[in-house]
């Protein structure tokens, strides 16, 4: 008797054991119901299918943060890609606004090392990146397959130890000459490609009662475009002069090629060219000036473009775009700003998704958003980007520079290096006070104390 309860017993148990067994494996999480997963990153699974798929499988909404200063229309257009992003691939993006500036430069890496950064980060390129310490705080994004219509122009200004750091957001810029094509077919001026003949150009100009180099002075950063924009003519007669500068090898006041960006800046000086109040006249009434014919050439960034467009916009399509001349026709190229970068924390929880994230706005879909917000002040980064219709005419002129491979990011994207006090010296070289040689010299002392901060070999 028992025997047989033992085996009665033994029966049962043996029943409910696979009864329990059936109705868990029944009960079990399934790929919907948002159970969590292992990730790399430490997300959840949504995330990594968010990567993966473009959507979240579990049907809930992920959430990023977006670092970003308060730069205007940069800003608008981020917001209009990121309420196109939520439809398309179910993430959505909260705001982190950072001041502008030594104050917004400040923040962010408060809170790179406090471990307190958004998971995606809108910030500089070039030597503002390399401060950062990009290797410890950012995804590389080089296998990403979404980097690979990234222009490598763009992508040597986000490149820290061979790793790249950043998708490009925006379009670039130049510094370059803006000039009024109006007044240039009146006069039957064609575009110059040497200096000598940019010269004769602006010699014809004067002859014609008008300003041929536009200075305004009153806003001493204007004064700095025939030092800052002529690095690309630098860089093809010296490719080695941004390393050998910021090694402590190479100067400007000894360099002939970079020495010519100070005589260029005293020559239309000596020459009469400029409008002879350059030095009370205000960056808005130059490209007032510009835009009206009253002065046909203006060495500036062409983000200056915009200005004119809201202040003059009759006249924006007059307004085109060319390289400050070198001394060769064979040399004749744009010095190149970059867009900022768009960052992914490494080490935030929400990588997966911030690579989707910065996917979608790198794509055609993305990109067509944010230039429908913003014009362009210069070229996209991004090849298969092309420039809508309505571009302005100057942006138009600046592609074939882009196509046939003629830009060279300017120094400060590729060097550390650079002084605070350059504006207020190219003011003393424009306006006859100091010599070229005394400028490019002074300016050679300037960069020391910065190259010291910043405790670089060779200083």
């Amino acid at each position: 008797m028992r025997k047989m309860k033992s085996k009665k017993m033994a029966i049962v148990t043996c029943l409910l054991l696979i009864t329990a067994l059936i109705l868990a494996a029944c009960g079990g999480g399934n790929a919907g119901d948002g159970a969590p997963a292992a990730t790399n990153d430490g997300g959840n699974a949504g995330e990594e299918q968010t990567a993966d798929s473009g959507s979240n499988a579990s049907g809930e909404k992920v959430t990023l943060t977006l670092m970003v200063g308060n730069t205007g229309t940069t800003l608008e257009a981020l917001k209009a890609v990121a309420a196109e992003a939520e439809k398309a691939i179910n993430i959505a993006i909260e705001w982190d606004i950072k001041p502008d500036g030594t104050e917004g430069d400040n923040l962010v890496k408060t809170r790179l090392a406090t471990g307190e950064m958004a998971d995606l980060l809108v910030y500089n390129t070039g030597s503002l990146l390399q401060a950062l310490n990009p290797g410890d705080n950012f995804v590389d994004l080089a296998a990403e397959p979404f980097m690979a219509n990234v222009l490598d122009s763009f992508k040597t200004v986000v490149t820290v130890d061979g790793q790249v750091f950043g998708a490009p957001v925006g379009s670039s810029s130049a510094g370059a000459i803006l000039y009024n094509k109006k007044i240039y077919a009146e006069l039957g001026l064609t575009v110059p490609k040497t200096w000598e003949q940019f010269m004769a150009n602006n010699e014809k100009i004067k002859a014609a009662g008008k300003t041929a180099v536009l200075a305004s002075y009153k806003d001493t950063w204007t004064s700095q475009l025939f030092v800052l924009g002529d690095f690309f003519n630098v860089q093809k007669q010296v490719p080695a002069f941004a390393e050998d500068y910021t090694a402590n090898k190479a100067k400007y006041a000894t360099t002939p090629a970079a020495l010519r960006g100070f005589e260029k800046t005293g020559e239309v000086f000596e020459k009469g060219y400029m409008n002879k109040d350059f030095l009370a006249t205000t960056y808005d009434v130059a490209l007032k000036m510009l835009a009206d014919g009253e002065g046909v050439h203006y060495p500036m960034l062409t983000g200056a473009l915009d200005s004119i467009m809201q202040n003059s916009p009759d006249k924006i399509n007059d307004i085109g775009v060319f390289p400050i001349p070198s001394d060769s026709a064979d040399i004749n190229g744009l010095t190149v700003w970059m867009p900022s970068g768009l960052y992914i924390n490494k080490n935030g929880n929400n990588v997966d998704a911030a690579k989707r994230w910065a996917e979608y706005f790198v794509s055609k879909e993305g990109q067509a958003v944010f230039a429908s917000t913003v014009k362009a002040a210069g070229p996209y980064v991004i090849s298969g980007i092309e420039l809508p219709e309505d571009a302005y005419e100057g942006v138009k002129e600046m592609q074939q520079y882009f196509d046939s491979g003629n830009t060279a990011p300017a120094l400060e994207f590729v060097s550390p290096v650079k002084g605070p006090n350059l504006e207020n010296l190219t003011v003393a070289v424009g306006s006859g006070i100091t010599s070229p040689k005394k400028g490019a010299e002074d300016y050679d002392k300037d960069v020391e104390k910065q190259a010291q901060q910043l405790n670089l070999p060779g200083w």
